[in-house]
C-alpha cells in the first residue's frame, strides 16, 4: 500500500509533464481531467471537484458536485511517446461531497466488495486477455490482412502498434505476457499476468486507452466493438481468475479430476448458475449479442470443460497449485471491468455460500449438437440480445446484489433507452432486404 506522501513523492520524482485525473462512467468509459503538477498534492489530500452531472449515469443537474479522490495505488506513468507529454494517470475513486463514497461508481462498488472479503481473508485475483481489431479508418472498419491465429508479420503496421504498446505499457509497470496476432484477419490481442482484481480493472481502463493513443500514432484506428465485421470472430475479453485466502489458492486440490478444489466446484457452479442474469454487465450492448453466436468460436451455450473452446468456462490444465484458475469466455471488451469482476464475484460466492453444485463437464462439440441432447444435458444458453438479458436482470436479485440499487436501476434505465433506440432504428440490412422488394 503506497502512503498519500509516496504518491506525491513518485509524481514529483517522475518529472511529468502534467497530471490527468480518470475515472470510469457507468458503461466503462474512461473520463478524466488534466492538472498542473503543483496541484497534485492538493489533489491527493482534498480530492478535486468536478461537475457529475456532465458524466453518464452519476448524479442530476440539481446535485451535480463529486470529488475525484486520487488512489496513491493507482499511478502510471505514460512516456511522452504516447501523447507528447510524459503523463501521469492517477485513477480516481469518486465520493460525494460529504466525503462519502459515491454508490454509482463502479471502481467504488468493486473496491467495497474487495474489501469485505479481505476482511474474511479472501483475495480475488484476475488474468484478462484483451483482443481487439485495427482498423484503418475511424469511418468505418475496413480488413487490413488476411492472417490468422498466432501469424507473424514483422514489418507491417499493425504489428508495430501492438510492439510498441506493450512495450509502452511495460514502461509503465504493466505486466504483459504476451500479445499476438488473434483469429480474424486485422485481429489481436494482448495478455496481461494475473492481478487483484481492482488493479486488473484499472489496468485493463489504462490500457485500452494506450492501444487507442498509440493506434493513432500509426495511422491506424483500434476498436474495441465486440462485433465490428460480419462473418469474422468478434472480440472478447476472457477472463482467468483464482480466489486465495492467507497465501493458498482455494481452486486447487490435487486428488480431483481436473484438480478443483471444492471451493472452485462451488465458485464454479454459482457463476454457471446466475451467468445469465449478469450477462446485462458482461456484454452490456446491442453489438454484443452479435459477437454471441454459433460458429465464431464465442460461448453461446453454459457449460464448462478442459480443452473444449465451445464452453462458457474452460478449465486450463496448470502444473501447480499457483495456477490453478477458470478461464471465463464470455465477456467482450466493451464491459466495463469494475462491474464485470464484483457480478461475477458475486454470483461465484452465491455459490459458495450456498453449496451449489457443479454440473458435469462437457468435452464435446456444443454447437453440432442437436437441440433434444443439449436439454438431456440440460445445457442452457446465454441471452440473445440485449433486450434479453435487461429482462434476465431484472427477473433475479443477484445483479442488483452486486451492484447496489441506485447502479442497477440506473444502467437498466440507460440499457432499455439503447435498446428503444435500436429497436425504432432503421437498418442497412432493412433496405437492402424490403426497399427494392416492398
Amino acid at each position: 500500500m503506497r502512503t498519500v506522501e509516496e504518491a506525491i513523492a513518485l509524481v514529483k520524482g517522475e518529472k511529468v509533464d502534467i497530471a490527468t485525473l480518470v475515472f470510469t462512467d457507468i458503461l466503462g468509459r474512461l473520463k478524466g481531467f488534466n492538472l498542473s503538477v503543483a496541484e497534485v498534492e492538493r489533489a491527493f489530500n482534498e480530492g478535486i471537484v468536478f461537475d457529475g452531472s456532465s458524466v453518464e449515469g452519476f448524479v442530476r443537474i440539481e446535485e451535480s458536485d463529486l470529488i475525484a479522490k486520487p488512489d496513491p495505488d493507482a499511478i502510471f506513468v505514460a512516456p511522452p511517446e504516447v501523447s507528447g507529454l510524459k503523463t501521469a494517470y492517477i485513477v480516481c475513486d469518486i465520493l460525494t461531497p460529504d466525503g462519502q463514497p459515491f454508490p454509482r461508481d463502479p471502481r467504488g462498488i468493486l473496491k467495497r466488495k474487495l474489501t469485505e472479503l479481505a476482511k474474511e481473508g479472501y483475495a480475488y485475483y484476475v488474468g484478462p486477455e484483451l483482443e481487439f481489431f485495427y482498423f484503418g479508418s475511424t469511418e468505418a472498419p475496413s480488413l487490413l490482412d488476411s492472417a490468422g491465429y498466432f501469424d507473424l508479420l514483422p514489418s507491417y503496421r499493425p504489428t508495430l502498434a501492438r510492439e510498441e504498446t506493450v512495450k509502452i505499457l511495460r514502461e509503465m509497470d504493466i505486466e504483459v505476457e504476451a500479445s499476438h496476432h488473434e483469429v480474424a484477419p486485422s485481429q489481436h490481442e494482448i495478455d496481461f499476468r494475473y492481478a487483484d482484481a481492482l488493479r486488473a480493472a484499472d489496468i485493463l481502463q489504462i490500457s485500452k486507452m494506450i492501444v487507442k493513443e498509440v493506434a493513432r500514432k500509426h495511422g491506424l484506428y483500434a476498436s474495441f466493438m465486440p462485433k465490428p465485421i460480419f462473418g469474422v470472430n468478434g472480440s472478447g475479453l476472457h477472463l482467468h481468475m483464482s480466489v486465495w485466502k492467507d497465501g493458498e489458492n482455494l481452486f486447487y486440490d490435487g486428488s480431483h479430476e481436473y484438480q478443483l478444489s471444492e471451493f472452485a466446484q462451488h465458485f464454479l457452479g454459482g457463476l454457471l448458475s446466475n451467468v445469465r442474469y449478469i450477462t446485462l454487465v458482461l456484454n452490456q450492448w446491442v453489438n454484443s449479442y452479435k459477437r454471441l453466436v454459433v460458429g465464431y468460436e464465442a460461448p453461446v451455450y453454459i457449460s464448462w470443460g478442459r480443452s473444449n473452446r465451445s464452453a462458457l468456462v474452460r478449465v486450463p490444465a496448470f502444473k501447480k497449485p499457483s495456477s490453478a484458475r477458470i478461464e471465463l469466455r464470455s465477456p467482450d471488451p466493451g464491459t466495463n471491468p469494475y462491474l464485470a469482476f464484483v457480478s461475477i464475484l458475486t454470483a461465484g460466492f452465491k455459490g459458495v455460500e450456498e453449496g451449489t453444485p457443479l454440473p458435469p463437464p462437457v468435452e464435446l462439440d456444443i454447437y453440432r449438437m442437436t437441440e433434444s441432447k443439449r436439454r438431456r444435458l440440460k445445457i442452457g444458453s446465454l441471452p440473445s440480445s440485449l433486450k434479453e438479458a435487461i429482462d434476465l436482470a431484472q427477473r433475479k436479485p443477484i445483479l442488483k446484489e452486486a451492484l447496489g440499487e441506485p447502479m442497477f436501476s440506473k444502467l437498466v434505465e440507460n440499457k432499455l433507452v439503447e435498446w428503444d433506440n435500436f429497436r425504432t432504428a432503421v437498418t442497412d440490412y432493412e433496405i437492402n432486404t424490403y426497399y427494392g422488394m416492398l
